[in-house]
């Protein structure tokens, strides 16, 4: 059995969403669950293509394998992703520029272009477009009007601070799939925080200057509010509750919300549970876990289903039962 964040159920080591010969299913399963893209076949396939998931909640990780040369394009990518390759070798091109490396961080408004040799692994780190965009909102003091844009695509492993960060990475594929981490959702959250506030640290990025050093600029009590909600997404809360885990009143927490995010508690708590149901749809259509769109309606706290559906659409472009059966 497979849990609703793509964890085996002893924790020993990731979950495969694929391996086999057939490439073409290979690739409609890795557009459902990463990035939908055009691949092109340069050869023949001499070893069993894979896809295998350590990890598949807001920050995802995942080892990619084709098993024969190929060419990925990527028109625009939809959320954040880091390519790190674990074997065989490659090329890729980022919005027409050749990289030195495939070790490279993307994001929305990038255009990707991989070539893979037949025994190419790559591990893909995906952290999708609402967590970055939730820390980055801690660090600007607001909601960022436009996606955050690297400026730097390959990631220098000559720089003392970004070896660092690939550590904490491996640290996390470790973590994701141990005992500790199966028994610890909040620990699993804390560490996908970390991994991506750490990353805004050590790659530059259009949002550098006004957000250096990882300055939290929302005052405190805003601070503990969100923090509150991200890890109570799936409980009952009220507006009190998150006032109290704040340390204000109810008064003061909605004006704090108001002025520095532009929203509700209750709206940013809708928004931010939406968003762990969109995970658990792509998990259900790409086969990583069982389910149906009411049972993951109910289990984010979401009971009136047309409500759902309609603020899912909002967010996503397509209904729920859309997702699930992997229709764009």
């Amino acid at each position: 059995m497979v849990d609703a964040l793509g964890r085996g159920d002893n924790g020993a080591g990731p979950v495969s969403l694929y391996e086999g010969a057939d490439i073409e299913e290979l690739q409609e399963i890795v557009s459902g669950r990463l990035s939908p893209h055009r691949l092109t076949i340069l050869g023949r396939q001499l070893l069993p293509g894979r896809l295998q998931v350590f990890h598949a909640g807001a920050v995802g990780l995942y080892d990619l394998a084709y098993g024969a040369p190929v060419r990925l394009q990527v028109g625009d990518l939809p959320d954040y992703y880091c390519q790190l390759p674990q074997a065989g070798s490659g090329a890729m091109v980022v919005n027409g520029v050749a990289l030195s490396s495939t070790l490279s961080v993307g994001g929305p408004g990038d255009g990707v272009l991989t070539e893979l040799d037949h025994r190419a692994v790559q591990g893909a780190f995906a952290m999708s477009r609402q967590i970055v965009e939730e820390v980055l909102a801690v660090r600007l003091g607001d909601v960022p009007q436009k996606p955050l844009r690297f400026h730097q695509h390959v990631l220098d492993q000559a720089n003392p601070a970004v070896r660092s960060w690939l550590e904490l990475a491996r640290s996390f594929r470790a973590f994701v799939v141990s005992p500790l981490g199966r028994s610890s959702d909040l620990g699993i959250r804390h560490f996908e925080r970390l991994l991506v506030d750490t990353l805004l640290d050590v790659q530059p990025h259009s949002w550098s200057g006004s957000a250096d050093r990882g300055t939290p600029l929302l005052p405190s009590a805003l601070r503990r509010a969100t923090e509150f909600c991200a890890e109570h997404a799936g409980d009952a809360v009220s507006v009190s509750d998150i006032a109290q885990a704040a340390r204000v009143g109810v008064r003061t927490l909605r004006e704090a919300f108001r002025t520095h995010l532009d929203t509700t508690p209750l709206a940013y708590l809708r928004r931010v549970r939406l968003d762990r149901a969109h995970q658990d749809l792509k998990a259900i259509a790409d086969g990583s876990a069982s389910g149906t769109v009411t049972e993951v309606a109910c289990r984010w706290g979401f009971t009136h289903l047309g409500r759902f559906s309609a603020d899912y659409r909002g967010a996503y472009g397509r209904s729920p039962s859309d997702t699930v059966r992997g229709r764009r």
